[in-house]
């Protein structure tokens, strides 16, 4: 594997983090939000995002790339409150499904996996100097 692929692997990696570290952060801001379709009040549904294989040229490995991003199927929370004026009739209302804590760790686990990746991409460009240096 040569030094740009290393590269582009590790550029591609970032390039996913950054737009998973995009969402989770949309998630958070979003996480007491109420949405209005149609006269309808709905919350907030938590966004997660699909990551996929992106082959180099001839080769079973490769980068990552966002291959879509999608609603989290975890259900929405009823809560007890019926003084709120968006319960129903039995006095409930539906919450968001955004997980505050399962959101931080998820936050945490990407900016790690950038970082590493910044590292990747520190100790590539060192190579590459230090096999420029050779021919001085």
């Amino acid at each position: 594997m040569s030094l740009l692929n290393i590269l582009n692997i590790a550029g591609s990696a970032m390039s996913a983090q950054s737009e998973k570290i995009n969402v989770i952060a949309s998630n958070l801001a979003n996480a007491e939000s109420i949405v209005c379709k149609d006269g309808k009040f709905y919350p907030y549904i938590a966004k997660k995002v699909i990551f996929k294989l992106d082959p180099l040229k001839n080769s079973l490995i490769g980068g990552v790339k966002v291959f879509s991003i999608i609603n989290d199927l975890n259900p929405m929370k009823l809560i007890y409150d019926p003084s709120n004026p968006l319960s129903n009739k039995n006095g409930y209302v539906l919450q968001t499904n955004v997980n505050p804590v399962s959101e931080t760790i998820n936050h945490i686990s990407a900016s790690r996996s950038y970082q590493a990746n910044v590292e990747v991409l520190k100790t590539a460009k060192s190579m590459i100097m230090k096999t420029l240096s050779i021919g001085e």
